[in-house]
């Protein structure tokens, strides 16, 4: 008769009731400091997927062919890459190995069947969560022209092996690189919107810090939305305590409220929305559409928690200074704010330094062109006319409106087209800007 092993034998062995309340003990203890037993994402294990290691892969089982395939896709994916260029890796690696595949992609998971004469298996591995790593591009990109280059010579094993390298690469930089290549890329971005040195200080620090706390939350492997808007929490604290300081040396300091919203620029999600567009470009409408919809979730955040903490602390940002700049010193400035914009937004992606630099450069040469001003800036007490490029003073009548008469209906002017009026409806709006 086989050993019974419900309750009530549990109960009769006392040795065992001990073991069973200490592993519930620890489990309590565990889940009261908010922590899993197991991580909520299931990690596969490659090494034990594969059944014939030492074989040549191209004369592999279909499984072992599939776990290759599957894995190139995943760890493309990862790194937070379009669609298109993980469907292409995939089918590069297919290739060399006899396959045919048909691929569905999302933005967390891989649907792959991979079809072999008429044998064909269906595989779907998927990512806990989302980023972007340009390094680790580069890196699947290498290996890729690798496997097209010798990939008829290299086992399962080899295959495996060279996507270990790449799954173990670490980041680049240090938490600290990261926020102050976040600060000054936020920074340099705030001159590019108008601002001056107090607001660049200002976001600096606020984007620096606000970075600082996203990036050591996510290597944590928090919740993705959660380190986001405590990192723009956090810039936004940072950025208002940076001006109390400064108003300590120059009351004016209050005056620069205007590079709040800077402090934040290092959440936008720029990279999802150029795949997602590139994914919907290109007929990848699953990848695309939750492409586009994780980066306008991220962006509602972050607006949110920028209005959360601007009410609480009665904040209403207005226009930016006047900088007072010629338009040659602004153009230099402008070029080389470009570049540190660029560059620093290159290394929160953890692109190489020599990746980030022509990045760098590309930004510096387009963005001076393309970032010119349609309107110049008004004096004080200046109103612009919709469509008008000419000043006048506030209260000052607009030319067309000159004639109007004073018992004219809110909303109609009277045109004279032949011989008698035509009243047509329409709204003048005054914009300051």
């Amino acid at each position: 008769m086989s050993e019974q092993t419900d309750l009530t034998s549990i109960i009769l062995n006392g040795t065992e009731v001990d073991t069973l309340m200490d592993t519930i003990a620890t489990r309590d203890a565990q889940r009261s400091h908010g922590m899993r037993i197991h991580p909520h994402h299931m990690q596969a294990a490659w090494k034990d997927v594969v059944s014939e290691g030492d074989q040549l892969a191209r004369d592999a089982s279909l499984a072992d062919k599939s776990s290759i395939v599957c894995r190139t896709g995943q760890l493309m994916l990862a790194s937070g890459t379009g669609a298109w260029r993980v469907r292409d890796s995939m089918n590069r690696v297919a290739r060399i190995l006899g396959l045919t595949v048909h691929v569905d992609l999302s933005l967390l998971s891989i649907e792959c069947t991979c079809i072999q004469g008429h044998e064909s298996f269906s595989e779907v591995v998927s990512l806990p969560t989302t980023g972007v790593n340009t390094h680790r591009i580069w890196l699947m990109e290498d290996y890729v022209r690798e496997v097209e280059a010798h990939g008829s010579q290299l086992t399962v094993r080899d295959f495996h092996k060279l996507l270990d390298v790449v799954e173990r690469s670490t980041p680049d930089y240090t938490l600290w690189q990261l926020g102050l290549a976040a600060g000054s890329a936020c920074g340099a971005f705030v001159f590019l919107l108008g601002g001056g040195p107090v607001e660049m200080l200002c976001a600096f620090v606020g984007a620096g810090l606000g970075n600082l706390v996203r990036a050591s939350m996510l290597r944590r492997r928090l919740g993705q939305f959660s380190c986001i808007a405590c990192g723009v929490a956090v810039a936004c604290v940072c950025y208002l305590l940076a001006l109390l300081g400064l108003s300590r040396l120059s009351p004016t300091a209050l005056a620069h409220e205007a590079g709040y919203i800077g402090a934040m620029l290092f959440v936008i999600p720029g990279f999802p929305l150029i795949t997602a567009g590139l994914d919907i470009a290109k007929l990848g409408m699953r990848s695309g559409i939750e492409r586009l919809v994780y980066a306008m979730a991220v962006i509602v955040l972050a607006t949110l928690m920028g209005w959360l903490v601007a009410e609480v602390v009665g904040l209403s940002p207005d226009d930016f200074q006047p900088l007072g700049l010629g338009p040659a010193a602004l153009t230099l400035l402008r070029v080389a704010m470009s570049f540190v914009g660029v560059f620093g937004f290159s290394v929160m992606f953890n692109s190489p330094v020599q990746m980030a630099a022509t990045a760098g450069v590309i930004g510096a040469v387009s963005q001076p062109a393309a970032g010119a001003r349609p309107y110049r800036r008004l004096p004080a007490g200046g109103r612009r006319v919709p469509g008008s490029h000419s000043l006048r003073p506030v209260g000052a009548p607009c030319r067309a409106l000159d004639q109007l008469p004073e018992d004219l209906p809110h909303g109609a002017v009277h045109r004279h087209h032949g011989p008698r009026p035509l009243p047509l409806p329409c709204h003048v709006l005054h914009v300051r800007l």
